[in-house]
C-alpha cells in the first residue's frame, strides 16, 4: 500500500474541508462577538462568579457559627464519663486525651519552638495569615493539588484536628478557615495554644505535651529544656517519624532544624543553637510515662453505648469520645459485674473445638418496665474495640424461643386457653418433628410450651393461620421477610434471624403486662456546657397485648423452668419464667448450631445465646439448652437477681394449677391451707401418740409400785 499517496490524499480533502467551514466560523465568530456586547455576557458571568462566592461564604458562615466552638475547650479538657442507672460513674471513654495543662504550666520554649516551626505569625493574625494562604494557593496552581500544607495557622490546624477529615481539600480548606476565625473570637492565643498542643499526637499512644514530655524525656512539660522543646515541636509533622525512641537519628535531625528555625524567628542565638544541637538524643530519651486506668471497665457495654449514640442520636463516635459528654445510661453495675464474672470463667461453657476455635456466647439483661439494658456481654475472649457484638448486631435463627412470640401469643389472642389440648402428631402440610422423636396425639397446651414440642406448635400455627402469626411477630419488634411467611415461623427457622437483645425487649412484654419497649442503654446525655442534648430518661412503650395475655403466657413459661426444658438451669432460690431454643445442624441432628435460652422475673429479662460464629462439621456442640446455655444462664442469674428487687409474679405456673390461670397468691393459699391441714393431722397424731403413750408409762408404773410394796413385805416377814 502506498502510504505517502494515502496521506497526500487525506491532507487534500481536509484542506477542502476547511476551506468551505472556515467562512462559517468568521460568521460565527462576529455574531458571537455582537452577542456577548450586546447582552453583557462578561458582566453576567462576573455577577454569576460573586453570587457563586456569596453562598459559598453564607454556608462557611453557617457551618462555623452552628460550630459549638464555645463547648471546644471544655471537651478537650473533660473525659466523656458514663453513668450507671443510680447515675455513680461506671467509667470513662475516650480515644485522643491526655493530660491536659495551660501554657503556663508548659515550658516556654516549646511554645517558642512551635510557633517557630508551625506558624511565625500565630500571635499577630486573625486565625489565618494571608502570606501563607498566597503560598498554599501558588503551590495548588504550579502542582495542580494542595499537598504540602503552607497555609494553615496553629489556629487552622487546632480546628482541623478538632472538627474536620484530614483531607486537602478545598471545601476542607475553606471550612478550617472559617472556624479558625471563630475560634480566634472565642479564645485567648494562650488558650488555642494550650488547646492544639493538648489536642495534638505525639507517637507511641501519647496526647498532648505534658504525656509527651513524660514518655520521651521523663520531666513534666514545664521542665523541658531547649532541646527537648525543639525535638517535642519537631514530631507535631510526623510523630511516628520524628520520635526519639523509635528514630533517633531522625529526631536528632529534625530538632536541628527546629533550632534553626527558631534562630531565625529571633528566639534563639545561634550560639544557644549549637550548644544543644551537641547533646546526644539517646542521652536525653527516659520514659517514665504510665498510662492511666481509661475506665473502659465495660468494654462490650461502652462499645454498645458508642453504637446507639451513633445510630439513633447521629453523634459521631469521635465527638462523643472527645468532647466531655456527660451520658447516663440503664447499667447496673451490679448486673454487669455479675455477668461479666460468669463469662470470665471458661468452666460454664463448651470446651473448644480442636482447632483452638473458642464457642462464642453473648448475654444482655433488659428491665421489662423500661426497656433500659442493665448488663451486656457481647462475646468470649479478648476484647476488640468496637468489634462484632454478638448481644447487638449478630442475627441468627432463635429457635424455639421464638414459639410464645409467633404462635401461643396469637393463640392465647385467639381464645385459646393454656389446658386447651393440641395435636401432637405429623402433619402433611409442614415435616417436622418433636426433640425426641415421640408424640403423644393430644397435650394440653402448657406442657407443649414447658417441654418446646415442635408438632403442637406448627398444627396450631395451621390453625389459627400463618399470616396471624407472622404479624405477632413483628409486633414483638423482630425484622421478618417476606420467607418468613410460612409455617417454619413457628420453630424459629427465618431467613435472617434476632440478636439477643432483640429477644430480651420482645419477652419483656410478658414479663411487664403486655407492653413493648425498645431496648436501650442511653438515658440522658449532657454536653460539656451542661446542656442536655439527648433525653430518653421516659421511654414510651407500644401496648402489644393485654394484661391478661401477658399472664396467661407466663403461667405457662414459668412451667419450661419448674417442670419443662429448663428445668436444670433454674437458679436457686429464685421463680423465673422464660423459654429455651436450639437449632440444629443440617447434617447431624444431634449437634447444635445454636443454643438460646431466656428467663424473666418482673424486675429482669435475661436472653443468652451460644453457639460457634461459624459452624461446620468441626465447629458445633452438642446437649440440650437447659444443660447447655442453661447453665451460663443458671450462673448469671444467680449472681444478678440478689441485687433485684425480687418482686413475685403476679400469676400461678400453670403446671401447679394444671393449666388453670390462677394468681399467684391463690396457689399459695391453697399451698398454706394444704400445709395447715397437714400440720394439724401431725400435731393429732402427736397428741395421740403421747397419750398413748402415757397410759402405758402410768401402767408401768403402777404395776412397779405393786412389786416394791410387795417386796417389802416380804422381807420384813423374814426378819
Amino acid at each position: 500500500m502506498d502510504f505517502q499517496r494515502f496521506f497526500s490524499t487525506i491532507k487534500k480533502y481536509l484542506s477542502s474541508f476547511w476551506a468551505w467551514l472556515k467562512p462559517y466560523l468568521v460568521q460565527f465568530h462576529y455574531w458571537r462577538k455582537r452577542v456577548w456586547k450586546k447582552y453583557h455576557v462578561n458582566k453576567i458571568l462576573l455577577l454569576l462568579g460573586l453570587v457563586v462566592i456569596l453562598v459559598m461564604s453564607i454556608y462557611l458562615f453557617y457551618i462555623a457559627k452552628t460550630t459549638k466552638v464555645q463547648e471546644l475547650k471544655a471537651g478537650l479538657q473533660e473525659e466523656t464519663v458514663i453513668y450507671d442507672n443510680e447515675e455513680n460513674e461506671a467509667g470513662s471513654v475516650s480515644s485522643q486525651k491526655g493530660t491536659y495543662i495551660e501554657v503556663d504550666d508548659m515550658s516556654p520554649y516549646v511554645v517558642d519552638a512551635v510557633v517557630s516551626t508551625e506558624d511565625r505569625n500565630f500571635y499577630q493574625h486573625r486565625g489565618f495569615d494571608i502570606k501563607g494562604i498566597a503560598r498554599a494557593g501558588l503551590r495548588m496552581v504550579v502542582r495542580r493539588n494542595t499537598s504540602g500544607g503552607g497555609g494553615s495557622t496553629i489556629t487552622q490546624q487546632l480546628a482541623k484536628n478538632a472538627y474536620l477529615s484530614l483531607d486537602q481539600t478545598f471545601n476542607r480548606k475553606a471550612k478550617e478557615l472559617f472556624l479558625a476565625i471563630e475560634i480566634e473570637k472565642n479564645y485567648s492565643k494562650d488558650e488555642i495554644m494550650s488547646m492544639y498542643l493538648n489536642n495534638s499526637y505525639f507517637g507511641n499512644g501519647v496526647w498532648g505535651v505534658q504525656d509527651a514530655a513524660r514518655k520521651y524525656f521523663g520531666v513534666d512539660a514545664a521542665e523541658l529544656t531547649i532541646g527537648e522543646s525543639a525535638t517535642i515541636a519537631g514530631m507535631l509533622r510526623g510523630p511516628s517519624l520524628y520520635n526519639p525512641i523509635d528514630n533517633p537519628e531522625n529526631a536528632t535531625n529534625r530538632r536541628d532544624t527546629v533550632l534553626q528555625l527558631m534562630v531565625d524567628n529571633d528566639e534563639l542565638s545561634a550560639q544557644e543553637a549549637q550548644q544543644e544541637e551537641q547533646v546526644a538524643m539517646n542521652d536525653l530519651v527516659n520514659d517514665t510515662y504510665q498510662q492511666e486506668d481509661e475506665g473502659y471497665q465495660y468494654p462490650y457495654y461502652f462499645d454498645a453505648v458508642i453504637e446507639e449514640a451513633e445510630e439513633r442520636y447521629d453523634i459521631k463516635a469521635e465527638d462523643l469520645m472527645n468532647r466531655g459528654y456527660k451520658v447516663y445510661t440503664a447499667l447496673d453495675m451490679n448486673f454487669q459485674n455479675g455477668m461479666q464474672d460468669v463469662y470470665d470463667n471458661n468452666g460454664y461453657f463448651p470446651a473448644d473445638a480442636d482447632d483452638g476455635t473458642m464457642v462464642q456466647s453473648a448475654s444482655v439483661a433488659v428491665d421489662p418496665n423500661t426497656g433500659g439494658v442493665q448488663a451486656l456481654v457481647g462475646r468470649r475472649g479478648e476484647h476488640t474495640f468496637r468489634g462484632f457484638n454478638f448481644a447487638t448486631d449478630m442475627k441468627r435463627s432463635p429457635g424455639s424461643t421464638i414459639k410464645p412470640l409467633s404462635v401461643y401469643t396469637p393463640a392465647l389472642e385467639a381464645g385459646y386457653m393454656p389446658d386447651s389440648v393440641l395435636k401432637d402428631e405429623p402433619q402433611d402440610y409442614y415435616d417436622a418433628k418433636n426433640f425426641n422423636g415421640e408424640y403423644e396425639g393430644e397435650v394440653p397446651m402448657y406442657q407443649a410450651v414447658a417441654q418446646s414440642l415442635n408438632l403442637p406448635a406448627v398444627w396450631l400455627l395451621h390453625e389459627l393461620g400463618i399470616n396471624k402469626g407472622y404479624n405477632k411477630t413483628q409486633e414483638f419488634g423482630l425484622d421478618l421477610t417476606k420467607s418468613d411467611n410460612y409455617y417454619g415461623l413457628a420453630l424459629g427457622g427465618l431467613e435472617y434471624g434476632a440478636s439477643p437483645m432483640t429477644m430480651a425487649g420482645a419477652y419483656g412484654s410478658f414479663a411487664n403486662g403486655g407492653t413493648l419497649y425498645m431496648p436501650h442503654l442511653i438515658t440522658k446525655i449532657v454536653d460539656a456546657n451542661g446542656a442536655v442534648i439527648v433525653d430518653n430518661t421516659k421511654p414510651d412503650g407500644e401496648k402489644i397485648i393485654s394484661k391478661e395475655t401477658s399472664n396467661e403466657m407466663t403461667s405457662m413459661l414459668l412451667g419450661t423452668f419448674s417442670n419443662g426444658t429448663a428445668s436444670s438451669a433454674n437458679p436457686y432460690g429464685y421463680t423465673v419464667a422464660g423459654k429455651t431454643g436450639t437449632t440444629e445442624t443440617d447434617y447431624d441432628p444431634d449437634q447444635n448450631n445454636d443454643q438460646w435460652i431466656i428467663g424473666y422475673t418482673p424486675d429482669t429479662v435475661i436472653s443468652t445465646w451460644l453457639g460457634f460464629e461459624k459452624t461446620d462439621e468441626k465447629h458445633n456442640f452438642s446437649g440440650t439448652s437447659g444443660d447447655v446455655v442453661g447453665q451460663v444462664f443458671k450462673a448469671q442469674a444467680e449472681n444478678m437477681l440478689p441485687y433485684s428487687n425480687n418482686s413475685q409474679f403476679d400469676v400461678a405456673d400453670a403446671y401447679a394449677t394444671g393449666g388453670k390461670v390462677t394468681a399467684a397468691s391463690d396457689e399459695q393459699e391453697d399451698s398454706s391451707d394444704e400445709e395447715g391441714n397437714d400440720w394439724q393431722q401431725d400435731v393429732d397424731q402427736f397428741t395421740d401418740d403421747a397419750r398413748e403413750g402415757l397410759g402405758e408409762f402410768g401402767e408401768r408404773v403402777k404395776e412397779g409400785g405393786k412389786e416394791l410394796i410387795r417386796g417389802f413385805k416380804e422381807r420384813f416377814s423374814n426378819d
